[in-house]
């Protein structure tokens, strides 16, 4: 409580400094903006008047000089008289003085000022009243963390019956990270985090966003998720395929070669994995996905003894047999789900093994289930896919 309760406060501080901070560069800012409006009607109005005065002015000193100069004629030399006189008379005859410039009348001429509405202070007042709430509970809170070969899924949950949410935003960070980063943002309520570091602690974060608004809720308390699951990696080498930076994912190319494409490391254990179909090519009965016992070179495909599969046109195949139940055809963003669970361990049974599995492959919202006898023990198989053609991509997790 004392921990959230001293963040809570850290971040009100910043953000209301931060507001203050805004406020005075928006209101420094518009004060500018309406002073350099003054100075521009000022100039632009003043300019007329101040040549008008300046023609006054100069027609004024035009006036003066002349009657000086009339002046010095009247009262200079006899002998000069005439020739002053006869001078004046000539720039008296070329000089209107008579004439002035138009001068604007005083309705005309601009009379600033500055209109100012105090009611901006009292919407200001209501909005920075009603700014802000301090909530002791967020509406989300995280539920559970399963292990994943390389990820975690993330599974999280509403406590606040009367909150109606629209999108949920997932985060997360290394413990070593100083700063979230946003994985997921969506509606539904679980994410399957991928790329993660097997044996490193994670911390995830969730919030929500109410129906019809915009801003999100608070976070959610953080917890530590990790997993012990190294990721899967196909085997880097076959000709037929080629493999993202991570390995994670494998492209069929346009090789002549054929043959099987199995994990680097026996890494499916009993539980969920996921592959999800990126892109599609050309589909054969003889393309393969699945999981099989071990590694053997020489097959074109996992329809074979010690391998569960499907192929591509939604075929089921145990220990090479086609079964009679049978999925939709893979398409591109199909994602096809291998489940399994130890169901007898012990003598060998009638079936001539002594160690079954039951089995439950899903793709297109449609499930085979069935049992697959061994004659070992296996906790932990090889994950494995073969395409005829190229363009198929297949991503593992």
């Amino acid at each position: 409580i004392r921990e959230s309760a001293t963040l809570t406060r850290d971040v009100l501080e910043q953000h209301f400094n931060d507001l203050k901070g805004t406020l005075k560069k928006l209101l420094d800012e518009r004060l500018m903006s309406l002073l350099q409006e003054v100075d521009a009607i000022e100039q632009e109005s003043i300019k007329p008047l101040d040549e008008c005065q300046k023609l006054i002015e100069h027609g004024v000193s035009t006036a003066n000089d002349l009657l000086q100069e009339g002046e010095s004629a009247v009262h200079g030399d006899v002998g000069q008289q005439n020739e002053k006189l006869c001078s004046f008379t000539k720039k008296a005859l070329h000089i209107q003085l008579d004439s002035l410039p138009e001068v604007p009348s005083l309705v005309d001429v601009p009379c600033l000022s500055a209109q100012l509405d105090d009611c901006l202070l009292t919407i200001l007042k209501n909005q920075i009243f009603r700014h802000g709430t301090v909530a002791s509970r967020p509406p989300v809170q995280l539920e559970e963390f399963v292990e994943k070969p390389g990820g975690i899924l993330v599974r999280w949950c509403k406590v606040d019956d009367d909150f109606i949410p629209q999108d949920y935003r997932l985060q997360y960070r290394k413990s070593t990270a100083c700063h979230f980063e946003d994985v997921y943002v969506g509606s539904e309520t679980e994410f399957i985090v991928l790329h993660i570091d097997p044996n490193v602690d994670y911390q995830f974060r969730v919030c929500a966003r109410g129906d019809g608004r915009q801003e999100w809720s608070p976070w959610s308390v953080p917890q530590i998720g990790r997993t012990t699951l190294v990721p899967h990696e196909w085997t880097a080498g076959l000709e037929g395929y080629s493999l993202s930076s991570r390995r994670n994912i494998a492209l069929r190319n346009d090789s002549q070669s054929c043959g099987v494409l199995y994990s680097k490391a026996p890494t499916y254990f009993c539980g969920q994995t996921l592959t999800r179909i990126e892109t599609v090519g050309q589909p054969d009965r003889r393309d393969s996905l699945g999981v099989c016992v071990e590694q053997q070179n020489g097959y074109d495909s996992l329809q074979r003894d010690k391998a569960v599969c499907v192929s591509t046109n939604g075929a089921v195949f145990v220990n090479g047999k086609e079964m009679t139940n049978q999925l939709p055809a893979v398409t591109s963003g199909s994602m096809v789900t291998f489940d399994m669970e130890v169901v007898q361990l012990g003598p060998s049974s009638n079936e001539g093994g002594n160690f079954k599995l039951r089995v439950t492959i899903s793709s297109n919202n449609r499930e085979v289930v069935f049992d697959w006898v061994l004659d070992q023990c296996c906790v932990s198989l090889y994950f494995g896919c073969s395409f005829l053609y190229p363009g198929w991509k297949v991503l593992v997790f």
